[in-house]
């Protein structure tokens, strides 16, 4: 059976869309919003053109990374049902120009906050990259089916990159905020590799569903989301943020361990019995939107 050479100069009309593609918009979005929820509950005030740098800074080094992912793993991407309209996959592009945009975009991102803002954010968006693309992408994601534990880290980093790029330094809030993500990425991923499980199998990549089966997974969702939801809390229990977060907080991480709880205890091993994954997926899309919009809130009540 032959098969598709993706550098070919037949797979070549790529346009504007296919580029915008490659930087997963969708997770930019989440990337983007949690970056500025940190730059504007940091105690100083950018000017708003700095603020928009530092923002657009964040974006961009996100576009990067998806850009260096989809260039990796384009020929998993392939054997996914979900992944392979992507450009490269698809043979709308080549690969070269997907690993010429990503260096790009990511060495560009990195100056300008650098120059902009300060190098300590510079420095921190750089390993924000450098984890996501060689320690989570090449590194964790084929080889153990802790990747998304460990390479959560790297989806966690734009609030506390969006308060260094404010302040210059490092403190307890934006500790904080990096560890609630770092807690949510299991919980969230897992949940949607059980209903796309048979996706990450035809790949071979070793997510959890496919390694320890479905009674394990459920249960590590589960049991994540604990000690996310103690983190969410903190904030206010540190005193660090107002009782409007705090009560926020604890309704919106409730929620989040009940639909964890109906996870654990579902038993199907079909996607069309999945509905308890499904919603769970859904909600924790909406509560890292939520929680972090309160906050910001919170910071700006006139009490």
């Amino acid at each position: 059976m032959p098969t598709l050479e993706l550098s070919s100069p037949a797979a070549l009309p790529a346009d504007w869309r296919d580029f915008v593609a490659l930087t997963k918009p969708r997770v930019m979005s989440l990337v983007v919003f949690t970056g500025l929820c940190g730059l504007l509950v940091a105690p100083v005030e950018l000017p708003l053109v700095l603020s928009f740098t530092a923002i657009l800074c964040i974006a961009l080094a996100a576009g990067a990374c998806g850009a260096l992912n989809q260039w990796y793993e384009a020929d998993l991407d392939a054997k996914m049902r979900r992944t392979a309209r992507r450009p490269l996959p698809a043979g709308r592009m080549d690969r070269q120009s997907a690993l010429h945009f990503g260096v790009g975009l990511g060495t560009f991102s990195v100056l300008l906050m650098g120059l902009a803002t300060n190098w300590l954010a510079a420095l921190m968006l750089l390993a924000s990259i450098l984890f996501y693309v060689l320690v989570y992408t090449v590194w964790l994601k084929p080889r153990t089916a802790q990747n998304i534990v460990i390479g959560g880290a790297a989806g966690a980093f734009p609030p506390l990159i969006g308060w260094v790029a404010a302040t210059g330094d490092v403190s307890a809030l934006p500790l904080l905020l990096f560890a609630i993500i770092f807690l949510w990425t299991p919980p969230h991923f897992w949940a949607l590799s059980l209903f796309v499980r048979s996706d990450y199998a035809a790949a071979g990549i070793p997510m959890l569903p496919v390694v320890a089966g479905f009674e394990s997974t459920r249960r590590q969702i589960f049991l994540y989301s604990l000690p996310m939801a103690a983190a969410a809390v903190a904030p206010w229990l540190l005193g660090l943020s107002g009782e409007v977060y705090g009560a926020s907080a604890a309704v919106l991480s409730f929620v989040f361990l009940v639909l964890a709880a109906r996870v654990a205890g579902n038993r199907a091993t079909e996607p069309e019995g999945m509905d308890a994954e499904k919603h769970l997926f859904a909600y924790s899309v909406f509560y890292l939107f939520a929680l972090f919009a309160v906050l910001v809130a919170d910071r700006f009540l006139p009490w």
